[in-house]
């Protein structure tokens, strides 16, 4: 038998597999595929939303204009000739964005174990407040949700008002008082601990009891029960809810361009990195710029995926005994 007949046995064999398989495709190279590689070559562009025809390529131009002022550069000529200002907010957006990530995402996961934990015991009415404590996951990326989080952290919101019946005086706006700003939205961060929760959840019931009852029995307490036993078992389950974490937290937006007013707050105390590339794009409709920010968004979150991938072998057990 011929390498071609056999061929076309194989593709008459699984036609029906192609066939139904066809739409994903389509949709991943017309809607994904292709947008991305169009959107790597804006980058190196100084595509202007408005001015399609003006466009020109300028090299590693968008690139230099977001890290130009980490070497003391102001402005730049382009390869086209066009002067080229330095982006003054771009390392404050980074900076916004990294203290956002690295101070809600372990505080969500902290807080999230800790009442799976409380959920996994044999207590009364269990399955209702799992549910109840899951609704903040539902709601919590909505603008609703963001609308209501900045009435109450306003001077006169409900919590200065709750603040204020304990005895407490001179409180600030938080929202509009740049050194709280940002941690108004960490703790909207933590208050959604829904998903991670479940997932804990769902980890701590794959733990087989006898290890604890055998612990027990060692005269292990509690925390010594939590830290040699709990916690081991359960790192694929944390590395897992680490990493889904992060990358959601790198890619909030709605909560920072309500909350802070869609220009990134007082002083940009809450000007995160998407709400930057936003204002970019579709403000000065420098989608070339935008485009180059985006790019460079994904490389940060490769990294440090790849990066929390390299240590699991230091802090991550899969019960092989390795």
């Amino acid at each position: 038998m011929s390498k071609t007949s056999g061929n076309v046995r194989f593709l008459r064999r699984n036609a029906a597999g192609y066939i139904f398989l066809a739409p994903w495709f389509a949709g991943f190279f017309i809607f994904t595929f292709y947008p991305m590689l169009y959107s790597l070559w804006l980058g190196f562009t100084d595509y202007n939303f408005t001015k399609p025809d003006a466009t020109q390529w300028i090299g590693l131009g968008n690139y230099v204009k977001m890290f130009g002022s980490l070497f003391g550069v102001s402005q730049f000529t382009a390869p086209t000739g066009a002067v080229i200002h330095v982006d003054r907010h771009y390392m404050k957006s980074l900076s916004v964005t990294f203290t956002y990530v690295f101070t809600s995402v372990p505080l969500k996961l902290a807080f999230a174990l800790a009442v799976a934990m409380l959920m996994s015991q044999k207590l009364r009415g269990v399955p209702f407040y799992r549910a109840v404590y899951y609704i903040p996951t539902l709601l919590g990326g909505s603008v609703a949700i963001a609308v209501l989080w900045r009435k109450l952290f306003e001077k006169d919101g409900l919590v200065n008002a709750f603040l204020g019946a304990l005895g407490f005086t001179d409180l600030p706006g938080w929202i509009t008082n740049p050194n709280y700003a940002l941690w108004t939205l960490v703790l909207l961060a933590v208050w959604q601990f829904g998903s991670s929760m479940i997932i804990f959840l769902a980890g701590l019931k794959q733990i087989p009891q006898e290890y604890y009852e055998a612990a027990s029995v060692d005269g292990a307490h509690k925390v010594q029960q939590f830290w040699f036993i709990t916690l081991p078992l359960l790192s694929p389950v944390i590395l897992f809810n680490l990493v889904m974490q992060m990358i959601s937290a790198f890619q909030v937006f709605t909560q920072a361009y309500i909350i802070g007013g869609g220009g990134g707050g007082v002083l940009n105390s809450t000007l995160f990195y998407t709400l930057h590339l936003y204002i970019q794009g579709w403000t000065y409709y420098e989608m070339g710029y935008a485009s180059a920010m985006a790019w460079v968004l994904l490389l940060i979150i490769g990294v440090l995926t790849a990066l929390i991938f390299r240590s699991s072998s230091f802090w991550v057990s899969y019960g092989t005994g390795e």
